[in-house]
């Protein structure tokens, strides 16, 4: 299967560490990938930061748009000689870059697009690998605004690990079915599974809402929901394997939308919808009844209950499913 953050905040596994001396911690994103932007601070001129742009992306300086915020606005960086510190920027903001499309065509190669052939914006899901981590994966693609991280993982687990046994008396035995010490080597295996406890956890520690859509009951359970938080993240989920929920246009290159504000009903709806096409294709596990083995004996076994049984009687957490 499968840190407190705006949408632009260092993330707090970056501020446990502490933060790298006054340099700015900047990504930046195209239509082709993410990329980590190193060397500026906030006394670096607009021009430094399109020659790091350019570097990086390969877009000309004369031809960048650069975006930045929930919602994205684009930045007039027509002054190049203007510091980085009148801009709203800070460490750990993600700048979204785009080519300016505003030279003109050629003349013996017209481009017509029709307004009305426009594809408006829908609802996906971005399947990420069933690794015992996608929980993790989806996440963190999700409150970092569509960043594909595969290598994510082990951090995060360390990351819930600590929070858990940084407070032993909030994450007892009786909340985690294992003691503290016991839970915290359990998690930071790469064969273990998260699941509500841990996206609770994430959802306090990325000061967000994480929704996550059932496929077989067609249910949205809501992590961090009255806790006053104004953004909000998808995943979806078949009974064993999660994936990150994004807001596309079909065929655009515009990047994906995966933050959403907690006063958007529609976007639930949305995803309920989702969930519901997924239930009548029968795109689901029933954890009750599917088929699993034991990786460490082999024992054949069916449904959670007895893998949880099995677990207790013997101490083997590794299953697959059959």
């Amino acid at each position: 299967m499968t840190s407190r953050r705006t949408a632009t905040s260092v993330p707090q596994f970056e501020r446990i560490v502490g933060p790298a001396g006054r340099m700015l911690r900047l990504r930046c994103k195209t239509k082709n990938g993410s990329h980590i932007m190193q060397g500026l601070t906030h006394q670096s001129c607009v021009l430094e930061l399109k020659r790091k742009v350019e570097e990086l992306t390969g877009i000309p300086c004369d031809v960048q748009k650069i975006m930045v915020g929930y919602p994205p606005s684009s930045l007039d960086l027509r002054n190049g000689d203007a510091h980085l510190k009148d801009y709203p920027i800070k460490s750990g903001d993600t700048l979204i870059v785009e080519e300016e499309k505003n030279k003109p065509k050629l003349q013996n190669t017209p481009i017509v697009k029709s307004p009305h052939l426009e594809a408006s914006p829908v609802l996906a899901r971005r399947v990420v690998p069933a690794d015992n981590s996608c929980l993790f994966t989806s996440v963190y693609y999700v409150v970092e605004g569509g960043v594909y991280e595969p290598t994510c993982a082990p951090e995060m687990r360390g990351l819930i690990a600590q929070i858990v046994s940084s407070d032993p008396a909030a994450y007892s035995e009786a909340v985690l079915g294992k003691t503290n010490e016991e839970y915290c080597a359990w998690i930071k295996r790469d064969d273990t599974w998260g699941g509500a406890i841990e996206v609770s956890i994430l959802s306090k520690f990325y000061q967000c809402e994480i929704c996550v859509v059932d496929t077989q009951t067609v249910r949205v359970d809501r992590f961090g929901e009255d806790a006053g938080y104004h953004k909000r993240v998808m995943l979806i989920y078949d009974g064993i394997h999660y994936d990150p929920l994004q807001k596309e246009i079909p065929g655009s290159d515009t990047p994906p939308q995966t933050i959403f504000s907690t006063t958007d009903d529609i976007i639930l709806a949305q995803a309920l919808e989702l969930a519901d096409e997924a239930r009548r294709k029968r795109q689901f596990t029933d954890v009750n009844r599917f088929a699993l083995r034991c990786m460490v004996c082999q024992t054949g076994l069916v449904g959670q209950k007895e893998a949880r049984e099995h677990a207790k009687e013997t101490g083997h957490t590794n299953f697959g499913e059959v």
